[in-house]
């Protein structure tokens, strides 16, 4: 992809593509996340609106996901006290499937758990906007469904419940935050009248990024530049010592947060009695997550096992439908590796060469941005590569066992992708319940 540069400034575009959107779709509803970018986008989608569009309503969407930092739930409360006059608030506590990486046993965690009330990490909160189980108008929702799908029927439930109309979800997402983002935006098969940053979600729902070219550099910009409101978790953070790639505002139990579950004991110490009671292997993450002891390099095999026995053993000591799952990935990763190839660097090509591993060359990788020369792996894949100076990017067996000492069920760690993990299960479940676009909701 060739970058094009317009005779204009991000802030500029973005007040195009408001147009756009103002004028495109009948309904307008913004996923707040209570991050900075979300945040952001808020406050300049208001902006924009009460200057140019003042009697068009949006709705604001937040959904809550029980375990996080007393400062983000300050912060959350005080946005919505601030607009709710002017939007319509959703602030959701619904029980909700929510993917842990901490526990072999536990693949799923519920905030506001119903049946588990005396562990929650905080009270419900007290507010008209608030919805949970005793008031929930939300009829396209099932009891704990997945939380990605939550988030996709509430854009179909806002749909029916504002006379069927053509509606659109604001979401804060941007390139710049990972590869996957950025070939996310760049492949876009369904956008809205050729526009990559709107892709379609269901029939006359959308989901539409406006920020998708912003820099970090440009959000915290613009929040100083016009003064806004923003998540003083951010200031706790820098303060930390923590990279801008660290800086998240997630449930802190899944893949990208549980490394820095140490600083909950130290930010927000009565938060952190109570997360490490919620979800099984909190403590552990905590304590283990950012040493050596499990770094990928200082993995002990034990006494007798190679690293594909190893792995054999760990996956009979797991429940069948996590066994499957990692089975799963395992066979699509080696299928992958010697049919397809994945992309590599020249150095580790040749050295891969120079240490006897008989590869060959499959032409250019598509999967990453340098075009990368793609290897497919001619012989069993490797039980490991230590031999090798980076063992970034090569499969082996060691590769697949660390995948389970780390409780990656999403197996990051071997390259694949959350989203189109995510995506294939919320096909499972519409398949499972057929079209939801075809049952009675009653509104």
């Amino acid at each position: 992809m060739v970058r094009k540069y317009l005779e204009k400034n991000v802030y500029e575009a973005l007040q195009e593509r408001l147009k756009f959107i103002f004028e495109e779709f009948d309904n307008i509803y913004l996923s707040f996340s209570g991050g900075k970018d979300s945040g952001l986008l808020l406050n300049l989608v208001l902006d924009f609106q009460r200057k140019n569009y003042p009697k068009k309503k949006i709705g604001v969407y937040h959904q809550d996901f029980e375990a996080q930092y007393t400062v983000t739930t300050e912060y959350v409360e005080r946005t919505f006290e601030r607009i709710k006059n002017e939007v319509e608030p959703y602030w959701v506590c619904l029980p909700m499937a929510t993917r842990t990486a901490l526990s072999n046993y536990e693949m799923y965690w519920y905030p506001w758990d119903d049946k588990k009330r005396e562990s929650w990490v905080r009270e419900m909160p007290d507010k008209e906007y608030v919805i949970n189980l005793d008031n929930n108008p939300i009829t396209t929702y099932k009891y704990r469904m997945h939380q990605e799908n939550l988030a996709k029927q509430f854009g179909r439930w806002y749909r029916i419940s504002h006379d069927n109309k053509k509606t659109v979800c604001l979401l804060g997402l941007r390139a710049d935050e990972s590869l996957h983002r950025y070939s996310g935006f760049l492949h876009k098969k369904y956008g809205y009248k050729g526009e990559c940053w709107i892709s379609r979600q269901f029939k006359d729902v959308w989901c539409a990024s406006p920020l998708f070219d912003w820099s970090t550099e440009d959000i915290w910009h613009a929040n100083y530049l016009f003064g806004y409101d923003y998540n003083r978790l951010y200031d706790l953070y820098y303060k930390a010592g923590l990279k801008v790639s660290q800086m998240r505002v997630a449930s802190p139990f899944n893949d990208y947060s549980k490394d820095s579950l140490n600083l909950y004991r130290v930010i927000d110490p009565e938060i952190w009695v109570k997360l490490v009671g919620r979800v099984r292997g909190a403590n552990f993450a905590n304590i283990y997550g950012r040493t050596k002891a499990m770094g990928y390099r200082n993995v002990t095999l034990p006494e007798g096992h190679t690293w594909k026995s190893y792995t054999m053993f760990l996956l009979d000591t797991l429940p069948v439908r996590l066994r499957n799952n990692y089975a799963k990935k395992f066979n699509t990763s080696m299928n992958f590796w010697h049919k397809t190839g994945g992309g590599l660097e020249e150095k580790t090509i040749e050295e891969l060469v120079q240490h006897g591993y008989k590869i060959r060359t499959n032409g250019v990788s598509n999967y990453t941005v340098s075009k990368k020369s793609r290897v497919i792996f001619l012989d069993k894949i490797p039980d490991n590569t230590d031999d090798i100076k980076s063992t970034r990017d090569i499969p082996s067996w060691k590769r697949m066992c660390y995948c389970i000492l780390k409780n990656d069920h999403a197996c990051r760690f071997m390259g694949f992708g959350e989203t189109k993990e995510q995506r294939k299960r919320i096909k499972m479940i519409q398949e499972k319940y057929k079209s939801v676009e075809d049952m009675n909701y009653g509104v």
